[in-house]
């Protein structure tokens, strides 16, 4: 059971004071990437079971809560390069409740506060929680002069140009009766619509992918351009107020009324309610309506109707005690299966993919949702188990299904609506045969459980359009051989114009430069004139963008011919043989020392496939599926070519072991963490094991050097805690020249 199963009573102290600060550390990442970078990096649901985990050792030890407690503050840095805006009422965040049982927690508490006051009856709002970025905007006798982000809570950041551009935000309120002062807050949110125009546009020129309309909303609000801003269409809904000079109103709801006269956006779903029924009903009526509403909400928010109430029960833990965000379980939609295409990946399996009619769940229009394999489209599992209901429940073309996003990231089908099925909807029979290049698609079977594997491939390898072009962006990816400037989509554009169809090619670009020029520029005129169709406008200064064009030409050749005497574990990883990772691919270096005592010992073994063993040596860390995929690439003709003319374009290095006696790290475990700025992880990998080192991936009592880079993190404290050597790349590079 890892540290995070754990049952919190089972901790010690000292226990409880390591785990406390790995959380510490994991949500303050998550809160830098959140709200300072407008790229979140793990989902909401698993933010809030960690902030809720962290909060429970922090009531189980109250003796080891933080100094800087999470508890206590808002998360969410100022960003750089904004001026600071320091809030006269702090922008707190709110206290959660996950279930009906944390929504009647909520309600007898405030009863159990106000008890005394037998003849109160206490009356709430209930709104939808609108996933957006926070504002404050401080008026003047009614004038807007200075709009804020959250930040941290007590101190934002001064966006005030780019909200001006914001049709709902007012330049001055309407009718009467606002005070003198008064900092208005809400939230800014970009629709649905926007947001997938936005993607359409970017589209169409070939720029940037947008993640989700909360994000794209957060980056356009922090442009240092306002006009970018004005063009990304925001709303804005007002919902609370900060400093005022005056109260807007006596409670929650009327204030807010108030705004919507004075010239802001309100929402219509806003009620009061003054029982628990009535807060869950209306819960239970947005969370309806959430698929329809046009934008983005993940819960609904409650809160204490009477002002003096909200003062008298005031805050906790830098939330008000008053008020609590019911958020929503798993988002799921109803939707129907328009066609099932098959898509050929780099081993050549043929992945079944389900397009959909379009639905939003969860802030992001889902169109595509896999199935994963033959059997998962038939509804039973690898032993023939049913995987939908008792029965075997399969897949079809015209189904009404029912999709989620599985912690709110990838889609995936939950149930099929039979009931909803058409007349004509017939079994879907997966092909046997490659719909790219034609070859044999086949289930292999496993030996040693006589089943078949779940996956079917495709046989042509090497003469597959597919697997040609997934091969050859594995062989440029980072892991692998690693050429800066050969992304996917260069990768696509030389291998549709014909000039890289194996490996060897991409070596060969710098003498067929001209060729090159061509495929690019042939590339920039098509996106010129996406740009020119959407626009309206006719391109200006056509000859000087085409003299700009190529600048970057020289460093794509000089980073492919850095690559021409690469690491010989990069090599084999980026030969892409099935079940040959990296780490298997250094074992095999380190075995073989050489590619030409590879693919010796690798022929031999294929031809000697009846008895494999008799050739290949016993080596730890390779086994029999390994020795199998061997066999099969050595032993097929039609990659000897294509090797050969590829070691006549580069020359991996010879795998030299270094180790001896004088070695200071042979023997030992050695941990590297943190970003390597000298080094790649693959390449102090490997010069770890050629010192006689074991490498890990994680901290224990057995390791015996951490090598921290900057940001490290959880296997540093780890590595502190257990008076573990730590030292820096520098300090690593030193010890390893000795």
């Amino acid at each position: 059971m890892s540290e995070a199963e754990r049952e919190i009573e089972s901790f010690s102290e000292a226990e409880a004071k390591a785990e406390l600060d790995r959380l510490h550390e994991v949500l303050s990442e998550a809160d830098r990437a959140y709200f300072e970078n407008d790229a979140p990096e793990i989902t909401d649901a698993q933010y809030d079971g960690l902030k809720r985990r962290y909060q429970a050792f922090e009531i189980a030890f109250p003796q080891l809560k933080r100094a800087d407690s999470l508890s206590d503050k808002v998360a969410g840095a100022p960003v750089e390069g904004f001026s600071k805006v320091r809030h006269a009422v702090p922008m707190l965040s709110l206290a959660k409740a996950y279930s009906d049982e944390d929504v009647v927690d909520f309600i007898e508490r405030g009863r159990r506060f106000f008890e005394r006051d037998k003849e109160l009856k206490l009356v709430f709002t209930a709104e939808p929680k609108i996933d957006g970025l926070s504002a404050s905007l401080r008026y003047e006798n009614g004038v807007f002069v200075q709009g804020a982000t959250r930040g941290d809570g007590t101190v934002g950041e001064d966006i005030t140009a780019n909200l001006r551009t914001i049709a709902d935000i007012p330049h001055k309120l309407k009718g009467s009766g606002w005070p003198q002062s008064i900092e208005i807050r809400g939230e800014v949110y970009m629709t649905m619509a926007e947001f997938e125009a936005l993607k359409a546009r970017s589209a169409a020129v070939g720029g940037q992918e947008y993640v989700n309309p909360r994000n794209t909303a957060a980056g356009s609000l922090r442009q240092k351009d306002p006009s970018v801003t004005a063009s990304r269409n925001l709303k804005f809904f007002a919902y609370a107020w900060g400093a005022s000079s005056a109260e807007p109103a006596a409670t929650q709801y009327d204030a807010v009324q108030r705004f919507g006269e004075w010239g802001f956006a309100i929402s219509p779903l806003m009620v009061r309610a003054s029982s628990i029924e009535e807060l869950i009903a209306q819960y239970k009526k947005i969370e309806e309506l959430r698929s329809s509403l046009g934008y983005d909400i993940d819960g609904v928010v409650y809160k204490v109707d009477n002002l003096e109430l909200q003062r008298r029960w005031g805050f906790s833990s830098g939330e008000p005690r008053w008020a609590v965000a019911h958020k929503f379980a798993a988002e799921q939609a109803f939707t129907t299966i328009r066609a099932i295409d098959i898509q050929v990946g780099r081993t050549g399996t043929l992945a079944p993919v389900a397009r959909l009619a379009p639905v939003g769940v969860g802030g992001v229009v889902v169109e595509n949702v896999t199935l994963h394999n033959e059997d998962y489209i038939a509804g039973i599992d690898s032993t023939g188990a049913p995987i939908r209901g008792d029965e075997p429940i399969d897949v079809r073309i015209g189904d009404t299904v029912v999709i989620q996003r599985a912690g709110d990231v990838i889609p995936q089908i939950v149930r099929v609506v039979l009931e909803k099925r058409p007349a004509d909807a017939a079994p879907y029979v997966f092909p046997h045969v490659c719909p790219v290049c034609g070859s044999p698609a086949t289930r292999e079977l496993n030996e040693k459980t006589g089943k078949e594997d779940s996956r079917r491939r495709c046989t042509g390898e090497l003469i597959c359009a597919a697997q040609a072009v997934e091969r050859l962006r594995h062989f440029v990816s980072r892991g692998a051989m690693d050429i800066e400037g050969l992304g996917s989509e260069n990768i696509d554009l030389f291998f549709n114009s014909g000039l890289v169809k194996t490996a060897a090619d991409i070596f060969t670009l710098r003498d067929r430069r001209p060729e090159v020029q061509q495929a690019f520029a042939a590339r920039r005129d098509e996106q010129a004139r996406l740009r020119e169709a959407a626009s309206g406008k006719t391109r200006k200064n056509a000859r000087s963008v085409e003299d700009r064009s190529f600048e970057g030409l020289e460093k794509l050749f000089a980073a492919i011919d850095a690559r021409r005497e690469p690491e010989l574990d990069r090599f084999i990883f980026a030969l892409g043989i099935r079940h040959i990772g990296e780490t298997t691919a250094a074992v095999l270096a380190k075995t073989f020392s050489s590619i030409e005592e590879l693919i010796r010992v690798g022929k031999e073994t294929a031809a000697h496939a009846d008895d494999p063993h008799s050739v290949f040596p016993s080596v730890d860390g390779i086994g029999d599926t390994v020795i199998e995929a061997l066999i099969d690439f050595f032993g097929n003709e039609r990659n000897d070519d294509v090797l050969e003319a590829l070691l006549r374009q580069v020359r991996p290095k010879p795998y030299v072991v270094t180790v001896s006696a004088t070695s200071e790290v042979a023997g030992k475990t050695i941990v590297f963490t943190g970003s390597l700025e000298k080094l790649t992880r693959g390449e102090a990998k490997a010069m770890a094991e050629r010192l006689g080192a074991k490498v890990a991936g994680s901290v224990s009592k057995n390791t015996d050097i951490l090598v921290a880079g900057p940001g490290a993190g959880s296997k540093l404290k780890d590595a502190q805690a257990l008076d573990i050597l730590i030292l820096d790349e520098d300090q690593w590079l030193e010890l390893a020249a000795k």
